[in-house]
């Protein structure tokens, strides 16, 4: 089953995701994401895999709501999208095939995604595209999964209470995390790299127990667990947690990611 098909989302988890994702993560990923990319007033701004849309909701403070455009292959994600910010301009599409002309946007911007589409390449020269040849294209992704002091120790845990689905499903999000690797898909799509750092943001949740909630009910994992598989990992997570358990009882959990910004490169394919 390609990752597309295994992270299409019920409208529930989308406004789960929306309710709890957005503030205790991608929030402050989508605000690095748009400084990066030095998103200004009157640019045309696309966020591919918009999800239920945080980076063009942050966009558009800074370019203007009728400026950015968000596309999702999920009408659940676009559902709360629209509910949310109704003014943004939500379409329905795949990465790899954008339904947009070329040279169309200033920015491109995809957050926390491009690990999940079954050809990085196919979706990066996509991207490309259809920015304008003077444009930008920037993409965040979590590192790799050695390189997180949490989230390492939390999939470990999560494969032993639940087995190998685990592993398959939690795995995917550190698939592009090599540095190297995302450099050279980028170059691979017609890209230039400007620049690639390495950010460690923190997520915040209100105990370990709902990080746990966040991190299975927001994921397919949900519908894989037995309730006492569910229960293992709700008792184990206290321990992997307690390096970063606040005095109040909260946890700010380190997450490592890649922000990379490039540029269609002179004389690019598409």
């Amino acid at each position: 089953m390609a990752a597309s098909d295994t992270f299409q989302l019920e409208l529930e988890a989308a406004e789960f995701y929306e309710e709890k994702f957005v503030p205790a993560l991608f929030a402050e990923w989508a605000r690095l994401l748009v400084e990066e990319a030095d998103v200004r007033p009157g640019q045309r701004v696309l966020d591919v895999a918009c999800g239920t849309g945080i980076v063009a909701r942050t966009a558009a403070e800074r370019a203007g709501e009728e400026m950015v455009a968000g596309l999702d292959l999920n009408e659940a994600m676009l559902s709360v999208a629209r509910r949310v910010r109704p003014g943004i301009r939500w379409l329905q599409g795949d990465a790899a095939s954008l339904p947009f002309p070329d040279r169309g946007f200033d920015v491109v911007l995809c957050q926390m995604a491009l690990m999940f589409f079954p050809d990085p390449v196919a979706a990066l020269g996509e991207m490309r595209r259809v920015a304008d040849d003077a444009g930008t294209v920037a993409v965040v992704v979590p590192g790799r999964l050695d390189d997180q002091p949490a989230y390492g120790p939390f999939v470990q845990l999560a494969v032993r209470c639940a087995g190998e689905q685990a592993a398959e499903l939690l795995g995917t999000y550190w698939a592009c995390g090599d540095a190297g690797r995302l450099g050279a898909l980028t170059e691979a799509a017609g890209l230039r790299v400007r620049s690639l750092r390495p950010y460690l943001a923190t997520a915040g949740y209100g105990s370990p127990e709902d990080f746990v909630r966040v991190e299975v009910e927001g994921t397919p994992l949900a519908r894989q667990l037995s309730a006492r598989q569910y229960a293992l990992i709700r008792a184990g997570v206290r321990d992997v947690l307690a390096p970063y358990l606040r005095p109040d009882g909260s946890v700010g959990v380190p997450l490592q990611g890649h922000i990379l910004v490039a540029s269609p490169a002179v004389g690019g394919t598409g």
